[in-house]
This record gives C-alpha cells, structure tokens and sequence, in this order.
C-alpha cells in the first residue's frame, strides 16, 4: 500500500479509502444493496490487510447503521489510532424542522450522534455532505471550527459543491481564523471530468486533498456496459449520473484492460491515481476482488497512447452530483 498526506496536513492517508456507503441494515434506508453487518465484516479486514488505513461513511447512509456496522467492524479488528474515519453531515436524518442540513443546531447534534454510532470519541474528518443553501456559510464554518476545537473531529473536508462556493468558504475560514477545510470529496472519474475546468484546479492552489467519490462511476467502469449488477438495477440515483453516450468510454477501460490481462476497475483507477492533485478514490466493495483489483492499480502506470484513447471520447456535460 502506498500512503500520501492528505492535502497540506501532517496526516497520512491509504491512496485507497474504502467507501462504506455499501454496509448497513438494508432495509432501513434507500440501498436494498447493502451489506449487513457480518457480511461486511471479510471488506473490513481484507481492507486492512490490504493496508487501507482510510474509511468513510456518512450519517445518512442506512439511516445512521452504515456508521453503526463501520464503527463495531473496524474498532473490533484493529486500535482506533490506526485508523483514518471520515463521516459527512448534511442530509435528513429524522423529518420535520432541523432534521438536516448545516445549521449549527444540526451540525451540534449530529456530530454526536455520528460518534455515539461509530463507537468513538472522534472522527478524523468530518465533512459537510452537500453545500447548504439556506443556511449562512458563516454560521457553518464556525460550528465546524468549534467542533474541531471541542476535539470532535481532527480535520474537517467538504464535498460536492461549485468552485465559487469553497473559494468563498476557504475566504471566510482563513478572514476568521477559523478552521480551514482540508479535503475535497468530489464526483470524479473517466465518465465526468468537469471538476478539472474548476474544482481541481482550485484544490491544487490551495493544497486541498482530493478524494473522489464513484471513481468507477458506480460500477460502470469496471464492467462491460450491458452488464447489470444488483446495486444499478436500484440505481435512480445513478441514472441522473451517466448516459449511454458514456459508452465509448466504458469500451475503452474494457478493451485497455483485456490487453494488459487486469481488471477494467484497475484500469480506471490507474488512470485516476496518476491526475495531479488526487489523494485517495474511495472505492466501495461487496466482492472480495473490489478491493484487490483497486490495490492493483497503484502498480499500474498507463502509457500516454493508453490515457489518450481513454479520454478522447469525453464530451463536456452538465454539472451532475451536487444534488
């Protein structure tokens, strides 16, 4: 395993981190897909026999049980100071007034709900889920800073959100003094790129991690493009990500990595691994060879004829995933 800063921070980070949105009770949320928690358990371990030190999960997912199995798994295998934990903040989590979103109300009583589920007295970093419209940026960065200062979370990241947003919330953290967002966990991968027109650019100026999430685009690049799986047959989510038009690209991973004789997830992560700027894809894995063939591609460096034929087919789109 190869480990890296993440960002301009003294923490280091596995260049894989394991994504847990697939672990939870599948039926207390919006993934029929998810794993319970014994059969999540063999991910875990193999994950940190792989020598993946990086996990994140997020409140919402499962309604609260993926941090639940995340927590139990990983604090039953190994010590907490081992570990690198994120969760996000932002989405509803009970109904009705202050249910979600940014507020210093929410942020307050989700941050220990999340470390009551995980089973620990921190989170390494902790990060908004989604940017909050209604809710003052001010207000947010000051309660993230008072978490961090109540030694909650050591860090802090952000996710999805236009360039413009996390420039004016790095403005607002430095004229403050408050505490600055070290990470970026963006939608990033060989089908959407349109975080290089911005979002990375801007991360690489201010020595913000990035941390995709879908790397694999939700699985799509690590098959050929008719075959179904469990997960996208149930993906609505995923349909407002990619399209047929994605095809082409999905060809290439595929036919790249039949040549080479390794999987087309290694091909697609070994094309991301090399991008300037990128700390750590978050990869899920509900078979044991997810986990193998994304550790796989950190030996792998394609040769620019290979990068080329892989991103000659894109074609700018839309902002997608920041919904």
């Amino acid at each position: 395993m190869d480990y890296t800063r993440l960002g301009q921070t003294g923490l280091e980070v596995s260049r894989i981190c394991l994504g847990c949105m697939s672990y939870g009770v599948p039926d207390a949320g919006a993934h029929p897909w998810s794993l319970d928690e014994e059969t999540a358990l063999p991910f875990f371990r193999q994950a940190l026999d792989a020598g993946i030190n990086f996990f994140d999960t997020a409140n919402v997912y499962s309604a609260g049980t993926s941090e639940e199995i995340t927590g139990r798994s990983l604090l039953g295998l190994t010590a907490r100071e081992n570990l690198v934990i994120a969760t996000k903040v932002h989405g509803a989590m009970r109904p009705g007034p202050n249910g979600g979103g940014l507020s210093r109300k929410a942020i307050m009583h989700e941050v220990d709900q999340s470390l009551r589920r995980l089973g620990t007295d921190y989170v390494d970093l902790y990060q908004i889920h989604r940017f909050d419209r209604r809710t003052p940026i001010e207000e947010t960065l000051e309660a993230l800073h008072d978490v961090v200062r109540a030694g909650k979370a050591l860090y802090i990241g952000a996710s999805s959100m236009y360039a413009w947003q996390f420039a004016k919330a790095l403005f607002l953290a430095d004229r403050h003094g408050w505490t600055r967002f070290v990470s970026m966990q963006d939608h990033y991968n060989l089908l959407y790129r349109e975080e290089e027109r911005e979002m990375i650019p801007l991360c690489r100026d201010q020595g913000i991690g990035i941390i995709p999430w879908s790397p694999l685009a939700r699985g799509r690049l690590a098959r050929p493009w008719d075959e179904q799986t469990a997960r996208s047959e149930t993906d609505e989510f995923g349909r407002t990500l990619y399209s047929d038009g994605d095809r082409p690209i999905v060809e290439r991973v595929v036919e790249i990595a039949d040549k080479r004789g390794i999987a087309p997830a290694t091909v697609a992560l070994a094309w991301m691994l090399a991008k300037p700027g990128v700390t750590a894809p978050i990869i899920g894995a509900t078979k044991p060879n997810h986990i193998d063939d994304a550790v796989a591609a950190l030996g792998v460096t394609l040769d620019p004829d290979e990068i080329a034929s892989l991103e000659k087919p894109y074609r700018h789109r839309g902002v997608r995933g920041h919904q």
